[in-house]
């Protein structure tokens, strides 16, 4: 999906040294996902442009927290991402599967402008189009709070705690086991001293 990838530029070391990276600010990065995007970004943003995909990437955060912390987003942030849909002006073109015994017809959104500000109409319709025929319940951020990449959960269950299970899940497995080591091993240390304090 293309709203939680680009939520995700903004980059956090998984295993906790605290760095934060900004990958819009990276122009290289920047030019890899626009290649990958479904329309023509034509060049790398403008310094104000910049600062519009960075808002928009705001927005996005502060709507996808208040669903995990099981509330609505402000209606001020409804508003402004429809007035971004608006920006992304499209085109309805029917087409067909190539199997003829089997043959499917899918109607296609075509923008019909190119440019950053139509990238950003069609990441807030990536998200929009999740809050309405997904499940806005199933949005995480991951529990690794030195990672807190961003997900939608779609197991069955609803279960997924990690946006990795071998990266941060393991990580945070061995985070849990050292604390109730040390743990315990205070906890020994304390039941000696009170044996200590009780021959004195």
């Amino acid at each position: 999906m293309l709203w939680d990838d680009f939520m995700n530029s903004l980059h956090r070391d998984w295993r906790g040294d605290g760095r934060e990276d900004d990958r819009l600010d990276d122009p290289a990065w920047l030019q890899e996902w626009a290649d990958k995007l479904p329309l023509a970004a034509e060049g790398m943003p403008e310094e104000e442009q910049l600062d519009s995909l960075k808002r928009l990437r705001a927005l996005l955060y502060r709507m996808a927290r208040a669903f995990v912390d099981g509330l609505l987003p402000e209606a001020a942030d409804f508003e402004r991402l429809n007035a971004l849909m608006a920006r992304g002006q499209v085109a309805r073109r029917l087409s067909a599967s190539a199997e003829a015994e089997d043959r499917r017809y899918e109607v296609e959104l075509v923008p019909l402008e190119s440019g950053w500000p139509a990238v950003e109409a069609e990441i807030a319709a990536s998200f929009a189009a999740m809050l309405s025929e997904g499940e806005p319940s199933r949005i995480r951020f991951c529990d690794n709070p030195s990672c807190l990449w961003v997900y939608y959960d779609d197991t069955r269950n609803r279960s997924k705690r990690y946006c990795d299970d071998k990266l941060c899940g393991n990580l945070m497995k061995v985070r849990r086991f050292r604390a109730r080591k040390k743990a315990e091993a205070a906890a020994a240390l304390g039941s000696g001293h009170a044996s200590d304090d009780s021959q004195s």
